[in-house]
């Protein structure tokens, strides 16, 4: 069988990944907060992860990927009051376009995606086990996780004390037993969203959440969490304090999973993403501009683990190199063969992407068309028609022509129009409209097997 290495954060090198068992492999992932449209960074973070998923499902005969939905959150009760929109509207509206842009990214839909708000009562017990078990206490109508009851507390991260208290942010509070202890449980206003529990009603806070729905869904431990690098510390350590010690594991911080994945952060342009930057790139208007594939693409063309910096050049290379690998397969209707060894190589070495892209370029210079297409399918590019790519021409949202471009079916009643004008030898017409197609972006080139379009 084949060996898959991963960087395992919480060991901070890569190992080899040896599955708890190997006949069903669990992973993980964190997924959004359903408030408004994902950004870029969103989008990383579910096209690695899908990416890893599609690998464990190569090399293993099950695998069970669980990506949640966080739809009660502070963030979402604001948004709400912005928009004036009740919450259980707003968050199933932004849970339907984050999935439709996902899959417009060619991201596969997890096998579970849990909701926070179907699982209130498994954090209520957990949290219940927590405060039974003294690392947790009620406080003025919320409660607290006692972060100094947990001495391996800062493992993943590998946080000082001082910094653990500056990451956090913390609240500062007159029930806090110490600074560093974070929210559990907390009240709700009547107009908010809450839940009857013993401390009165209220919400979870946001770290409960993963914690409850992981043991859920894939039991404990599990193989592998994974999510954006900003969710290492506090989210993601806040996970494991939680889980281990609801389960008597103070000393063993991989009784939670025992793998930990990390995708890098993503900049524009070389500088932070932020809205007050105006440089906060939603996913939802990138595929009004570009193919999907290309997006995909762009988006695993660094290390997962390193920084992507995200420019529109990287973007029309990406596009490109896509162009180059259609135009091979223009003609080509052969089944798919195996997955080249050269692709599957890079992607067990800790899913290196930018030696993938190099293995797909020489498969194309090679004109191993079937191993192209098959690794074209593996990977989650290569789905269209190559003479619909060509065109211009996409099978999902965000990636057919732009807005005010002529319709398909114009475009080929023009061309219809030229050729019965040619075989009428009026030349003249068919000139006109060839500048008349030319006008609407659209280039013409006559083969032996009849007129291709492409817009350009």
């Amino acid at each position: 069988m084949a060996q898959l290495t991963l960087f395992n954060s919480l060991k901070r090198e890569k190992q080899a990944f040896i599955p708890i068992d190997p006949q069903h492999v669990r992973l993980y992932a964190c997924g959004p907060t359903v408030y408004s449209y994902a950004h870029i960074g969103n989008a990383r973070m579910a096209v690695v992860f899908d990416l890893l998923a599609r690998v464990l499902r190569g090399i293993y005969p099950k695998l069970t990927y669980v990506s949640n939905i966080t739809d009660v959150d502070d963030k979402i009760i604001t948004a709400s009051r912005e928009n004036g929109e009740d919450i259980h509207v707003l968050t199933r509206k932004y849970e339907r376009i984050y999935n439709e842009d996902m899959k417009a990214l060619g991201a596969n839909p997890p096998d579970i995606q849990p909701r926070a708000t179907d699982h209130i009562g498994d954090m209520v017990a957990l949290i219940e086990t927590l405060i039974a078990q003294d690392h947790a206490y009620a406080a003025d109508g919320h409660v607290l996780f006692h972060v100094p009851s947990f001495p391996a507390y800062g493992g993943l991260s590998g946080r000082s004390r001082d910094e653990q208290v500056a990451g956090a942010r913390v609240e500062v509070a007159s029930y806090k037993k110490d600074p560093a202890d974070f929210v559990l449980w907390k009240p709700s206003e009547p107009s908010e969203p809450g839940w009857d529990s013993p401390w009165g009603r209220g919400r979870p806070g946001w770290h409960i959440e993963c914690s409850a729905m992981a043991e859920r869904h894939l039991g404990l431990p599990f193989d592998i969490h994974g999510g954006g690098a900003d969710l290492k510390f506090p989210h993601h350590e806040n996970e494991i304090a939680q889980s281990c010690c609801a389960h008597g594991h103070e000393n063993d911080l991989g009784a939670f999973a025992g793998y930990w994945v990390h995708n890098g952060f993503v900049t524009v342009e070389g500088e932070k993403m932020s809205k007050s930057l105006g440089n906060f790139l939603l996913v939802h208007d990138l595929l009004a501009e570009y193919p999907g594939e290309a997006l995909r693409l762009t988006l695993l063309s660094a290390h997962y683990r390193q920084p992507l910096d995200w420019r529109a050049d990287t973007i029309r290379q990406n596009k490109k190199l896509l162009d180059r690998l259609y135009k091979k397969l223009e003609g080509f209707d052969g089944p798919a063969g195996a997955v080249p060894d050269s692709v599957l190589r890079a992607l067990y070495d800790d899913l290196n992407t930018p030696q993938m892209i190099a293995a797909l370029n020489v498969l194309a210079k090679e004109d191993d068309l079937a191993g192209l297409k098959a690794a074209g399918d593996f990977l989650g590019i290569l789905q269209e028609d190559p003479l619909l790519w060509k065109q211009g021409v996409q099978g999902h949202a965000g990636s057919s022509a732009p807005e005010g471009a002529e319709s398909v079916a114009a475009i080929e009643a023009l061309i219809a129009a030229r050729d019965s004008a040619k075989k009428q030898k009026n030349f003249a017409q068919a000139d006109k409209i060839r500048d008349e197609l030319s006008a609407l972006g659209v280039v013409v080139e006559d083969t032996p097997q009849g007129p291709v379009w492409r817009r350009v």
